[in-house]
């Protein structure tokens, strides 16, 4: 349910491939990788060599990112350029900072948009929901994003101070199911442990069924996680290789 991201402006070539490798580590595959336009090629690139097919690494990028302003026609251009560079899934940041203003139209308008431009693409949509603060807003943009034909409504980019939170999670869930679209939920902005992502894991399970909770429609970003994930289960391997192979001392 992981998608590996990697978003930093100094990113380069090298923490692309790097990213890149552990996305298709000995453990299991991520659902996908997320990076900036630019390194689109380069991550797609390195992981067709290892994973093809319905199981393999999708590679996602980011549009309106990460201001969310309301020029449709910059968001939907972002779009374009993503996928003409070879994304698989969008990543669009909805007009937060409009809906604060009273503007719902805006935000409706831009997603339907890029929904138009991105039709055989994922398109999740991040509501910055730390920085609408309030449920009833967060509730609104997610509406407003479902309507518009997101397919997964995300909480946070990750660049501010306030990212996710259960609660805002439980609304966009609520939300999700009171739609009755076939609508995934993300979580990203702070999660970077394992116990963190068992919470939202557990919530999930208790709004949405355990059925319902599953890499399509739910997915964590989060790097640290990713690293976490990975120790956790390389220390639990050596443990058991440990066990299976006692060492026995002279008396």
């Amino acid at each position: 349910m992981l998608d590996a991201t990697l978003l930093r402006p100094d990113a380069s070539a090298d923490d692309v491939l790097a990213l890149c490798r552990k996305a298709d580590s000995p453990a299991g595959r991520v659902a996908a990788v997320c990076v900036r336009p630019e390194w689109i090629g380069t991550a797609r690139a390195a992981l067709e060599v290892t994973t093809s097919g319905d199981d393999r690494v999708r590679i996602a990028s980011i549009a309106n990112f990460p201001a969310g302003g309301s020029d449709i026609d910059h968001a939907v251009e972002d779009v374009r350029r993503a996928i003409r560079l070879g994304a698989d899934e969008i990543e669009l940041v909805y007009p937060w900072h409009a809906l604060l203003e009273g503007n719902e139209a805006s935000g409706q308008a831009l997603v339907a948009a890029c929904r138009e431009a991105s039709r055989r693409c994922l398109l999740k949509v991040i509501l910055e929901t730390g920085e609408l603060g309030e449920p009833e807003l967060i509730r609104r943009a997610a509406e407003l994003a479902i309507a518009g034909g997101a397919d997964f409504v995300k909480t946070s980019t990750g660049t501010t101070s306030n990212g996710a939170t259960p609660q805002a999670v439980a609304v966009l869930l609520k939300t999700i199911q009171d739609s009755g679209r076939d609508v995934g939920c993300k979580v990203s902005g702070g999660v970077g442990r394992l116990d963190q992502a068992l919470e939202y894991l557990e919530l999930a399970d208790e709004v949405m069924g355990k059925p319902w909770t599953r890499p399509a429609r739910f997915r964590f970003g989060a790097s640290a996680l990713l690293d976490q994930t990975l120790e956790k289960i390389d220390s639990a391997d050596n443990t058991l290789t440990k066990r299976s192979h006692p060492v026995h001392k002279k008396s």
